[in-house]
């Protein structure tokens, strides 16, 4: 089984007021508002350039353009490396509740997984401090590979890493252009995670979150069930 990281194992804590309390402690006051408008500002631009951080020189450097646009967009009077510590101070990630049950029930009953996602290497730290990374078994980031999602591309190295193809393999996220068309592509099953509910379209299969990737046990039996994937 192949996982999508942020949206599917991973989610952001909203990070600007944390930005407000970050810089407030540093001596800065700015409203909400316009710490919500730097770090989307801030987003917009790692989207189109996480790639650029395949290694960790490379993250530096684009962690530096990032805190650069909040810099800008803040006209803060703070260093440069200061508005950039309290940028990474704010961006707070965490596994969904019911993430690491489902990954270690899916691997006691055998699944092989992999997190396969676009993202730069700092995905690395972010997998220890949420606890996930010992629950998978590899880990394939567009950063390094240089190719992301929806190339088939990225697919094949994951399963590469697992010593597995693509028949009776299955992926898990929640984009429909980045994995559900990227899988497809790939071979594999494809699975949408949609958490807010929305209907998907598509004829792809759905689900609210990765409990219902598990079958439920049979009332009064104490015998696992099959896994539904």
């Amino acid at each position: 089984m192949l996982l999508d990281a942020l949206g599917t194992l991973i989610e952001l804590e909203p990070p600007w007021p944390h930005l407000v309390d970050e810089l407030a402690a540093r001596g800065v006051r700015v409203t909400e508002e316009a710490a919500r408008a730097a770090m989307r500002a801030e987003m917009g631009y790692y989207r189109a350039h996480h790639d650029d951080a395949g290694d960790w020189p490379g993250l530096v450097d684009l962690r530096r353009r990032c805190a650069a646009i909040v810099q800008e967009h803040l006209a803060t009077p703070l260093a440069l490396d200061e508005v950039l510590e309290a940028l990474l101070a704010a961006l707070r990630f965490r596994a969904y509740p019911e993430v690491p049950g489902v990954l270690a029930r899916l691997r006691a009953e055998g699944a092989r997984l992999a997190i396969v996602s676009n993202w730069d290497v700092s995905l690395y730290d972010v997998l220890e401090r949420t606890g996930l990374r010992r629950l998978v078994d590899a880990v394939a980031i567009s950063a390094e590979l240089g190719v992301a999602k929806p190339d088939p591309a990225i697919f094949r190295a994951a399963l590469e890493r697992l010593g597995a193809d693509a028949a009776g393999a299955v992926h898990v996220g929640d984009s429909l252009e980045h994995d559900v068309a990227g899988a497809r592509a790939a071979g594999l099953e494809a699975v949408l995670v949609v958490r807010d509910g929305a209907p998907a379209g598509d004829g792809v299969r759905t689900v609210a979150s990765l409990s219902e990737l598990i079958a439920p046990a049979p009332t009064g039996s104490r015998e696992r069930p099959p896994r539904t994937l």
